[in-house]
């Protein structure tokens, strides 16, 4: 639903230039009527440029007429025919050049315990290309000796809502999950490994 630019100044240029009531005004604005009444008494947004909400075409001087004749009806905002910018919610997503290196991490966790993944799944969630994908797969990275597997959820590159999602789609295109779970071995002692030279 579209919303009103700017209500105080609309609401300014209303009491200064046109019949309308205060309730009118408020309702049309999101402003309470006694709030509007100290906008007229000057008590509010004093030294407030108004804006003309017909100039700025969210409100027609029909619209206006209408309302002035009957006190008690509302005015209504004019639908634009100004194309809404779109919001963009897929495609490749910014991550930080610390999280980067952690990419091939995130790949390889997915593809030993997800299989049912597909590579353009594996790519939308970590933001990576599909030779690198594949590369981490079949073990021709540049540094496939260094590449430890690490949930992409716990490196932040994906949350663990959007991993279920694709896991969910894998499940209904057809291919097959894991029977078993892989259980990953959790490492208790704090001096092992990762800390080299720090003594």
């Amino acid at each position: 639903m579209a919303k009103l630019l700017m209500p105080k100044a609309t609401a300014v240029w209303l009491i200064d230039n046109t019949g309308l009531t205060f309730e009118q005004i408020g309702d049309f604005c999101g402003l309470h009527e006694l709030e509007v009444q100290a906008i007229a008494d000057g008590e509010v947004a004093p030294g407030m440029h108004g804006i003309d909400p017909v100039q700025s075409g969210q409100l027609s001087a029909e619209e206006i007429k209408r309302c002035e004749a009957d006190p008690d009806s509302s005015l209504k905002l004019s639908v634009s025919d100004i194309p809404q910018p779109v919001i963009r919610h897929k495609g490749p997503r910014y991550t930080p050049v610390s999280k980067r290196a952690d990419k091939p991490d995130g790949i390889a966790w997915l593809a030993k315990h997800h299989p049912e993944l597909a590579d353009a799944q594996i790519n939308r969630l970590i933001g990576t290309t599909k030779p690198t994908v594949l590369a981490v797969k079949e073990r021709t990275h540049w540094n496939s000796a260094n590449i430890r597997p690490r949930s992409p959820v716990e490196l932040g590159l994906c949350s663990q809502e959007e991993l279920a999602i694709e896991i969910d789609k894998a499940i209904k295109a057809g291919r097959k999950p894991l029977e078993q779970p892989i259980m990953e071995p959790i490492n208790e002692d704090p001096d092992a490994g990762g800390w080299e030279g720090l003594e």
